[in-house]
């Protein structure tokens, strides 16, 4: 098969498009035929790590068409359109992963759709509702508004009845944010984002706030609401994470680290995505993709996910 590989780590251009073995289907596994795979800020963390091995084979998501079934498994067949989650290997035309870690799709969601949907809404609804514990009329801050998970998590807020307030560079980006929720749009280019919260809430501060960049956790502790909760999730913006912790303690705040990985397989996290997924075949949720590349063209693709600051997920497609 087909498979966008590396084998020492580094920028995009690590990647190469190259013949490797087919995967091999284990007895809990399903062999999937890839048709949609989704680029996830871990891959682009991954890819700049040293690999297990070489080649190494990078990707967390994808979906498409089983074509094979273990001798274990009872609840997926041949011809089944299913997403997908595991730690690694979807970059591919083929990918062998534990059944328990694919969700079957209901008709009405595309492929590119469903590759994208189980770590952008599944860890959205996870840091706002599960971790975050929003409230209806709460206000919400959501940094990062215009990433997957920060366009997911606006569309959940919305649905919970909370205040939205949405971060995201440029202001070409606003007419989309509050047409997916947005109550309140920030520029973060050209406005800083602590005072317009500040002055957004009258001072107060916002009830929750939703960071996957990391490099911003101080500004997300200046924004927060004395007892207010700060869920952070990822490191879109590299380095370490640093923050000063004795305000959050003299304010009474609550600070909340999510890594969905080991969590997927949880029957609530599960659950959660199956019912995602319904919501996007009605028609009440919307996964955003911001542009297409051919699995030939993995290394263009993952510097635009890298560089062009796009508006939803970058996809792939064999």
């Amino acid at each position: 098969m087909k498979a966008a590989v590396y084998d020492n780590p580094g920028p995009p251009t690590v990647l190469r498009y190259a013949d490797v073995p087919d995967p091999v289907c284990g007895p809990d596994d399903v062999l999937i035929a890839v048709e949609a795979i989704s680029i996830e800020g871990g891959d682009l963390i991954n890819r700049r790590s040293t690999p297990q091995q070489s080649p190494w084979i990078v990707g967390y998501a994808a979906a498409g068409t089983v074509i094979s079934v273990g001798k274990n498994v009872r609840d997926r067949a041949v011809g089944e359109r299913v997403a997908a989650f595991d730690m690694q290997g979807s970059h591919a035309e083929l990918w062998s992963v534990p059944a328990s870690r694919t969700w079957l799709l209901p008709e009405g969601v595309g492929m590119a759709q469903a590759a994208a949907l189980p770590i952008s809404f599944g860890t959205a609804h996870h840091c706002l509702i599960t971790k975050g514990g929003l409230q209806k009329a709460e206000t919400v801050l959501i940094q990062a508004a215009a990433g997957g998970v920060g366009l997911a998590a606006v569309q959940l807020a919305r649905d919970a009845g909370a205040t939205v307030i949405a971060a995201a560079g440029g202001s070409e980006r606003q007419a989309r944010l509050r047409g997916l929720g947005a109550s309140h749009v920030i520029d973060r280019l050209e406005k800083d984002v602590v005072e317009e919260v500040l002055r957004l809430t009258g001072g107060m501060g916002a009830d929750l706030v939703i960071d996957p960049v990391g490099s911003t956790l101080q500004a997300s502790l200046s924004a927060l609401a004395p007892e207010g909760r700060l869920v952070f999730v990822g490191n879109a913006g590299g380095g370490s994470l640093h923050a000063d912790l004795w305000p959050p303690m003299q304010n009474n705040q609550t600070l909340h680290g999510v890594f969905m990985g080991p969590l997927f397989e949880r029957p609530a996290v599960y659950g959660t995505v199956i019912q995602l997924l319904k919501a996007v075949a009605e028609g009440r949720m919307e996964v955003v993709i911001d542009r297409v590349f051919p699995l030939s063209d993995a290394s263009m693709a993952h510097e635009y996910a890298e560089r062009a600051k796009p508006l939803g997920r970058v996809v792939m497609t064999p």
